[in-house]
């Protein structure tokens, strides 16, 4: 079969180790450089991904510290803001008491003022009266003096007393 193809048998047995003396060399100085330049390859690729499952843990893990910190803050932003509603109400239930109070204290001075002018008045009617009185009695006495009717006198009195605004 060798001399088939138009080669001899120590031809082709001189081709054959050589080509496992090929085979040999190429296998000691590239192949097995080949395969440990995929195992390195391969090594870098599974650190590479590794490093990128252990850098996704941390950002999961600081977003998770983030997403707490958000909550906390907003629970915070609640508390405050209830707290200052509170306050809110009751300084405006304090503004509230004290403008009804000064109402009440404003309501009584009023009517304490309107009493004593009340007083004031009565009194000076009083002393209106009296001097109205003591007019008439001593035009009654004058006319009687002339016998003049008391009803003419008490008209007159009071004809004059309103000419003067019912004053002596």
């Amino acid at each position: 079969m060798v001399e088939a193809l138009g080669i001899s048998l120590t031809e082709f047995i001189f081709y054959l180790i050589n080509f496992l003396i090929l085979v040999g060399v190429l296998g000691k100085f590239l192949y097995k450089p080949f395969l440990n330049l995929m195992d390195t390859r391969k090594q870098s690729i599974q650190d590479a991904l590794e490093n990128a499952e252990l850098t996704n843990r941390r950002a999961d893990e600081k977003m998770q510290n983030y997403n707490k910190r958000i909550a906390r803050v907003e629970e915070e932003g609640r508390e405050i803001v209830r707290e200052a509603k509170v306050k809110a109400d009751a300084q405006a239930r304090t503004i509230i008491e004290d403008a009804n109070q000064k109402a009440a204290d404003i309501m009584a001075k009023a009517e304490q003022s309107i009493e004593r002018e009340k007083e004031k008045a009565m009194e000076e009617m009083r002393q209106e009266i009296a001097a109205l009185a003591v007019l008439v009695a001593e035009k009654i006495v004058e006319r009687e003096i002339q016998r003049v009717g008391q009803e003419a006198i008490v008209d007159e009195v009071i004809r004059q007393a309103r000419s003067k605004g019912w004053q002596n």
